[in-house]
């Protein structure tokens, strides 16, 4: 058995429909946060669904009798639109994961864990400088924001920086709310692994795109609206 906390949402619910089509047992847990759902979603007719929340132990606890593995994907998504959303990030990401784990080792789980992290832990990323190599450019400012410069520039020389791919060994600095509570989890996640030996992999997740994603929001959404735009022939607006 799996268990898929999260398992009714965009990138849960196709998880959920790749473990039945591969003949797993699967079991969703997912509170079904009006923020993330505008309408009641159909969770897999194959799957075991539990409605609750991951952060009520009493609930988690008879939920992970017999699981085998469990892919954590349950977590308030996106930027959050000041930072007085803080709370609710960090009850739902990190109380969330907290309360999770520790049914899990007190279960005495032995199988392995998958948690979903995203790839802004990294901050800013990473770009390359033609006369200083690898640099990691500062926040952009609030005047070249209101200007419309969102390109950065090298924090030494000042020229313009060329965007590289990040390796998994980049530095990690999160800038945001959002980012600050994945990163938690994956912390938390390695604290349980190194008390338990529960082996747990963290995948983190850049901008995901496809079908049932939350195409109204300007985070999750910001493929399809970029691309709507283009198409009607507007600027997307950053």
């Amino acid at each position: 058995m799996i268990l898929v906390t999260g398992g009714a949402g965009f990138i849960g619910s196709h998880i959920v429909e790749q473990l039945i089509e591969q003949g797993e047992r699967v079991r969703v847990v997912d509170v079904l946060l009006a923020s993330a759902h505008q309408v009641r979603p159909q969770v897999h007719p194959d799957a075991e669904f539990i409605e609750g929340d991951v952060r009520n132990g009493e609930l988690m606890a008879p939920a992970l009798r017999g699981v085998d593995a469990v892919c954590h994907q349950a977590a308030m998504v996106g930027l959050g639109s000041d930072f007085l959303d803080t709370p609710d990030y960090v009850a739902h990401n990190d109380l969330g994961t907290a309360v999770l784990l520790t049914e899990l080792a007190r279960a005495g789980f032995d199988g392995r864990v998958v948690l979903a992290s995203s790839m802004v832990v990294y901050g800013e990323g990473r770009y390359q400088c033609a006369n200083d190599g690898v640099v990691r450019p500062a926040p952009r400012s609030i005047e070249a924001l209101t200007g419309g410069e969102f390109e950065v520039a090298c924090p030494d020389c000042g020229a313009t920086l060329t965007p590289a791919a990040v390796p998994e060994t980049a530095p990690l600095e999160p800038r945001n709310v959002y980012a600050a509570t994945k990163l938690h989890q994956e912390h938390l996640a390695q604290s349980f692994s190194r008390e338990t030996g529960v082996p747990v992999t963290a995948l983190r997740y850049h901008n995901v795109y496809g079908p049932r994603m939350p195409r109204d929001t300007a985070y999750a959404g910001v493929a399809s609206i970029f691309a709507s735009a283009l198409e009607d022939g507007r600027a997307p607006r950053v």
